[in-house]
């Protein structure tokens, strides 16, 4: 549920729940010892810089620590700006909902209704497609459809128009699948709607009413902070600044480039908290937009790969042994972003960080905070089971498919299995094949091992599920790909 929130007599901000007179929230935050911390976990894990703002007790606190860039030596400060990676799709979400709020956009109605040039490989698929599928990655439609459509104002037009034909992962309505493709749609729904572009229609309908003002979407106008460098690197030492420092195009912003500072992004947080309501008063979504955003669209079977349980409109959904939060992961070129959210404990925790061992500067960092401020106990790392797990093969094996992949499993001894990931079609020249062994955590959920880095420190969650046609399908990277054969 949403809290009502509002300034009390002590001029703090605050919930008409426990939390605003007496919760968890209300422990002083001390200031130098979380600075300590940071500082910590930085140099422990190889993060070269970070910024971390924390919503508790009504106040905001903001701590930044390490380098923007190892090769210049320029400081990390609260007031930098890092690359948001996927959260920008939290941006999206909201935008878009605050056109459906003013009866701009009906979020049921297909998608072809507002945007005929919409076309995916499946006509009667692409019919049915709605905007509020768009939001919880429930249309089917793949994720990794890139292309550069230039630098002008008509990118995402032009995006769409080159994405004509894209494939589907699922049908639509029969499972999540995570989906950028869908995000830069919803990016031209925007600019069909409002006649502006995606850049000034979020920078006027919601940046600006948030005071966000240290929160952009285009490289030129972070040329104006002390912007963060990703660093790339071998885990075990500090890394070296990448190569460039942002590789995605311009029609890349609905689904990853909002670029902002840790303090910023808690502001997004706090008017979700507050029911819609930004710091100054300024209404920009009603109260029944924000619960329908935290309402669980979908239950999500891979539970690790992003830490989620379900997701709703624009927001991935947790579930800590029973208390509820939302936020969002993001990722660029080594730059990587966590934004959490506790409602019942009016919380909110922005990590921006810019290489190394993110993920685990933010598993150690998050768990501690979000255990002070808001008695939430977060799960453990994703590892194999401790104890042998009987595993049925059989209806596992065979071959899954989904737009440029190929997987390929083979039960192997000791109850562990194989899983070939290829690359084919438009991504064969994307990566070598991938030789991941699969180590049983239940007998669905397996953590592989080989396939270099992922999202869940040493392991790549594998995760058989069925759609909800009845279809067998395997998750990796939070993408279904279907039983073939």
């Amino acid at each position: 549920m949403t809290e009502n929130l509002s300034w009390n007599a002590a001029g703090e901000w605050q919930a008409d729940g426990a939390w605003g007179s007496g919760g968890s929230a209300r422990r002083t935050f001390e200031t130098a010892r979380w600075q300590a911390r940071l500082d910590e976990l930085c140099a422990a894990h190889h993060v070269p810089g970070a910024s971390l703002a924390v919503l508790t007790g009504g106040r905001v606190h903001e701590l930044a620590g390490g380098l923007l860039h190892r090769g210049t030596g320029v400081e990390a400060t609260t007031d930098s700006v890092f690359q948001l990676g996927s959260i920008a799709k939290t941006y999206t979400a909201t935008l878009v909902m605050r056109l459906a709020d003013a009866g701009e956009l009906d979020i049921d109605a297909p998608v072809v209704s507002v945007l005929p040039e919409f076309a995916t490989a499946d006509p009667e698929a692409t019919a049915r497609i709605t905007t509020r599928q768009l939001l919880s990655h429930t249309s089917g439609l793949t994720c990794d459809f890139t292309h550069d459509s230039g630098r002008g104002d008509d990118c995402l037009a032009r995006y769409v128009e080159a994405s004509a034909g894209v494939a589907l992962d699922c049908p639509p309505g029969t499972a999540v699948s995570y989906s950028s493709v869908g995000y830069n749609v919803l990016g031209r729904l925007v600019e069909v709607v409002t006649g502006l572009t995606w850049d000034e229609a979020l920078r006027t309908r919601v940046l600006e009413p948030l005071g966000a003002t240290r929160t952009m979407t285009l490289p030129e106008e972070a040329l104006r902070f002390r912007a963060a460098m990703g660093h790339l690197g071998e885990p075990g030492r500090m890394p070296d600044p990448a190569p460039s420092w942002d590789l995605m195009p311009r029609s890349a912003g609905p689904y990853g480039r909002v670029l902002a500072s840790a303090g910023d992004v808690v502001k997004l947080a706090r008017m979700h908290l507050a029911g819609g309501v930004a710091e100054d008063g300024t209404r920009l979504l009603s109260t029944a937009a924000v619960e329908a955003m935290q309402h669980r669209e979908t239950d999500v079977p891979d539970k690790w790969t992003v830490s989620s349980d379900g997701w709703g409109l624009g927001w991935t959904l947790y579930d800590w042994n029973g208390t509820a939060g939302y936020g969002h992961d993001g990722a660029s070129i080594g730059q990587y972003a966590y934004l959490r959210i506790v409602p019942s404990a009016g919380v909110a925790v922005a990590l921006l960080t810019n290489g190394g061992s993110a993920r685990l500067l933010y598993a150690a960092l998050m768990s501690e905070l979000l255990a002070e401020f808001a008695d939430v106990t977060m799960p453990q790392p994703f590892a194999p089971a401790d104890a042998p797990v009987a595993v049925d093969w059989a209806p596992l094996e065979g071959v899954y498919r989904r737009a440029g992949v190929v997987m390929t499993v083979t039960a192997g001894e000791n109850g562990a299995g194989h899983l070939l990931y290829e690359f084919v079609d438009g991504m064969a020249d994307f990566s070598p094949p991938l030789s991941v062994d699969l180590l049983p955590v239940t007998g669905t959920v397996f953590a592989g091992t080989g396939a270099g880095p992922s999202f869940s420190e040493d392991y790549m969650p594998v995760v058989f599920a069925r759609l909800s046609d009845g279809t067998a399908c395997v998750y990796v990277g939070m993408r279904a790909a279907p039983k073939v054969s």
